[in-house]
């Protein structure tokens, strides 16, 4: 079976397997893990291989920054003493750990080799951890601590994985002094590039109103900043993080509306192609590692469970320590002890930092034990998507941790209502400044008017507190039914000869939009 041949099957599994999961309930990311693994445990199945700068340089960018970009930074703010600690202490604490018992179970595993693949495993998947989190309605703020932590932790997880990587091909890792430095200086490196990149691509934003032009530049900005990064011996990572950061503040300033559209669309459909063809490839590629392991390490399964069980221990002893930071968090310590410890699952960052594992040392000898911390990395990987994935709905509904709907329903409410307040306002400057035609003005001050007292209306009954309260699902439901029917009145009309086609092209597209506003 040719690669084309292989992509293109793994992207139909994907599309059937996010289908099912829509209707189950249940995170596509770990059901795509399973449905891999059985299809790769079929009679007939080629083996899979996939190139170590693969996922690295093409898929990796693009979902970091889609991640970044999706932070709300005011939110970050308030949590980020626990992130940093959580993204820097953790990691080192993870990748220690991991290191020490990988070395107890399989002696031959050096403590350097171990080391790799603890920093492998500190890393987190940020892309499927906030879709995970959205879905399940987490509060703001533990919302911007799971998104916050699970992207900064893979910075510094992977610049740890560069240093331990480059000292054991050159056969020593760096002294006590040299180590720190080298990973500041990548660190460091890595931020400023990402940032000076993000202030020209806000440039280039700001100088174009064209929304596909305008996409094509989101799409590019994460792979530009990455090799720009990385031919400058920084952190390719740590600058898309950032870069993503700053242009995820800014992002509302610098574009319109359409193209703003057009770009979350692009990258809806880019992050579900690549992440779900990753995720696959994990369930995938395991029948292939295991079968080119050595009769030495044919027991990779119980390191692989005992190296699974370490991470998710760390990472409750860790967070249960971090709630004891003074400031939010303390307030409701138990219930953010069961819902981040448990949102840590690992995905595409940690195989495509284990993928990217060179074949050999500087010294032309194969790099020690690749292929076990392959299986390893994969293995544990796919336990955490399944595990903490198909669970992690279970946890949040049993310590109760969710959003509160009507809350949020009121402030956008009054949001809606305010912005529109201020558009009726400059209207009346205009009219008094004689500015604009009286006839534009009044044509638009008609459809304003009719905006705001929709408005008012939403307003009024988000602050009615008594009765029976519709819940946000059903609302879904119901517009999306109203949506349905003016559709079909639309099409009817045309067969009817009562409207054009273009009229019908016209109306339907404010009809997708509402429709997608309703999803929001």
């Amino acid at each position: 079976m040719h690669t084309a041949e292989i992509v293109l099957a793994l992207l139909v599994l994907a599309t059937l397997v996010a289908v099912f999961a829509e209707r189950l309930r249940l995170p596509a990311p770990s059901l795509l893990v399973l449905a891999g693994l059985a299809v790769g445990l079929l009679p007939g199945v080629p083996d899979v291989h996939v190139a170590p700068d693969l996922v690295s340089l093409v898929v990796l960018p693009p979902l970091l920054y889609a991640a970044a970009v999706d932070v709300v930074i005011t939110d970050l703010q308030t949590v980020l003493k626990p992130v940093l600690v959580l993204a820097l202490g953790l990691v080192a604490a993870t990748a220690v750990t991991v290191a020490l018992v990988l070395h107890a179970i399989t002696p031959s595993v050096s403590i350097e080799a171990a080391l790799v693949l603890g920093a492998v495993l500190a890393s987190t998947d940020p892309v499927a951890v906030s879709a995970l989190a959205r879905r399940l309605q987490l509060p703001p703020k533990l919302l911007a601590l799971v998104q916050g932590e699970s992207l900064l932790n893979d910075a510094t997880s992977l610049l740890l994985f560069r240093v331990v990587v480059g000292g054991v091909v050159a056969g020593h890792l760096a002294g006590p002094v040299h180590f720190p430095l080298q990973f500041v200086g990548l660190g460091a490196g890595g931020a400023a590039i990402g940032i000076a990149c993000g202030l020209v691509v806000r440039q280039l934003h700001q100088r174009t109103d064209d929304a596909v032009v305008a996409a094509v530049i989101s799409l590019l900005t994460p792979y530009a900043v990455f090799v720009l990064a990385e031919v400058a011996h920084t952190s390719g990572v740590t600058a898309v993080v950032f870069g993503g950061l700053y242009l995820g503040r800014r992002r509302f300033q610098m574009s319109r509306g359409p193209a703003r559209l057009q770009t979350a669309h692009l990258y809806g459909v880019v992050v579900f192609l690549l992440e779900s063809a990753v995720f696959a490839v994990i369930g995938l590629q395991l029948p292939t590692l295991v079968r080119h392991l050595t009769s030495r390490e044919d027991d990779f399964f119980l390191a692989a469970l005992a190296v699974t069980a370490t991470l998710l221990v760390v990472r409750v002893l860790w967070v249960w320590a971090v709630s004891y930071l003074p400031g939010e968090l303390e307030q409701r310590r138990s219930r953010v002890v069961a819902v981040t410890s448990w949102a840590g699952t690992r995905g595409v960052v940690p195989l495509a930092a284990a993928l990217s594992i060179p074949l050999t040392t500087h010294a032309g000898a194969p790099f020690p034990h690749r292929g076990l911390l392959l299986v390893l990395a994969t293995t544990c990987t796919a336990m955490t998507l399944v595990a903490q994935g198909l669970t992690l709905g279970a946890v949040v509904s049993r310590t109760g941790v969710v959003a509160d709907v009507d809350a949020l329903s009121r402030e956008q409410a009054v949001a809606r209502h305010a912005a529109l307040s201020a558009a009726m306002n400059r209207l009346d400057e205009l009219r008094d400044r004689e500015e604009a035609s009286p006839a534009a003005i009044d044509g638009l001050r008609r459809e304003f008017a009719d905006r705001l007292d929709r408005a008012a209306g939403l307003l009024a009954a988000a602050d009615a507190v008594t009765g029976p309260r519709a819940t946000r699902e059903e609302m879904r439901t119901l517009r999306r039914e109203l949506i349905a029917v003016q559709s079909a009145r639309l099409h009817q009309l045309v067969d009817d000869g009562r409207i054009s086609e273009p009229v019908r092209r016209r109306v339907q597209r404010l009809l997708d939009l509402d429709e997608a506003r309703s999803a929001d």
